[in-house]
């Protein structure tokens, strides 16, 4: 693998007066798939937010190409290179399928362009006049990560990518995240569908009471099958 292109040292962070996080410590080396792994509640979404900006308050170091961002406002920190794909997907409603893709900036060379993010997802390309409202689940989240990839972020923070949907798209949201992988983009992905994640990390981070508890590499995965689901619940 590549340079570490994220390190994240003694995370904390809050919503007012709750404490969340509570020192996460973990690493993404450029062209991974990483994710975040743990209980509802554990603090995975609010580390993801937490690197973006996105919390009321936070302290510690967030270290992209060796840059620090912990005093960054968010869109400062979009422009660095990192987009973040919210489990709510953020879809403007009122805007059909192409505006959607245009709207955000583009914060460096090496964004997918509009016929790419079509080859990547036939689906929107069917629907392109089609207002934000008029869309499936499925097809809603492929135009939230379509919408990031314009943008020439290299690292990737994909809340949630397959909740709530079928698994013919489930499928499909996993061969797109093998695919932009194999294309150079580096992923961080918070996900509750494990056997989802399973198939996709080189690395897992096990997440407790807003903390990183265990490391487990991808290959290792089947081996510490039975800790892992001690701490998932699964």
């Amino acid at each position: 693998m590549g340079e570490i292109l994220l390190a994240i040292k003694n995370l904390n962070a809050w919503y007012g007066e709750s404490h969340i996080l509570h020192g996460m410590d973990f690493e993404v080396r450029e062209g991974e798939v990483v994710t975040l792994l743990g209980r509802n509640g554990a603090g995975k979404t609010t580390t993801l937010k937490s690197i973006m900006g996105m919390v009321g308050k936070r302290q510690g170091s967030v270290l992209f190409r060796n840059r620090e961002l912990i005093h960054l406002a968010s869109n400062r920190i979009a422009r660095q290179g990192i987009a973040f794909c919210p489990e709510e997907r953020g879809i403007f409603a009122s805007l059909d399928v192409e505006e959607n893709l245009l709207l955000p900036p583009q914060v460096a060379a090496g964004g997918l362009g509009l016929e790419q993010i079509y080859e990547l997802f036939p689906n929107l390309k069917e629907r392109l006049r089609s207002q934000g409202t008029k869309l499936s689940g499925g097809e809603q989240q492929m135009l939230a990560i379509g919408r990031i990839l314009r943008t020439g972020a290299q690292l990737l923070l994909l809340d949630e990518p397959t909740e709530g949907l079928a698994p013919v798209i489930v499928q499909q949201i996993g061969r797109t995240i093998e695919r932009l992988k194999k294309e150079g983009f580096t992923i961080l992905l918070v996900e509750q569908n494990f056997r989802f994640a399973q198939k996709l990390a080189d690395r897992h981070y096990i997440v407790e009471h807003g903390r990183v508890v265990e490391m487990v590499p991808g290959a290792a995965l089947e081996a510490n099958m039975h800790r892992v689901h001690e701490y998932l619940g699964v």
